[in-house]
């Protein structure tokens, strides 16, 4: 029963904490005739602030689900953990 309680501390861990995305890496593999870097990156910020003074309203088990499918192919964009984020708050209230 308490083989479990590592892995319960280490996700709430975890999802206790903004992650940490290298914008400059997803705006470049991102970025093409329609998208501009600056725009990009200026996009990444302005979504990773509003994680920051937003992330403990979201639930725990939400930003851990957000977190793996935001990065599940090795990048991660704080857009994309942003919309995800509202997406699942917003199904909920929904209900």
């Amino acid at each position: 029963m308490f083989l479990h309680l590592p892995i319960v501390m280490l996700a709430a861990t975890v999802a206790s904490v903004i992650p940490k995305f290298d914008i400059a890496r997803e705006c470049r593999s991102e970025s093409g005739p329609d998208v501009s870097l600056e725009r990009c990156v200026k996009d990444e910020e302005q979504a990773r602030s509003q994680l920051q003074s937003r992330w403990t309203q979201f639930v725990t088990a939400d930003r851990l689900t957000c977190g793996r499918a935001t990065t599940a192919d090795g990048s991660g964009s704080y857009v994309e953990l942003l919309i995800c984020l509202e997406l699942a708050r917003d199904a909920k209230a929904r209900r």
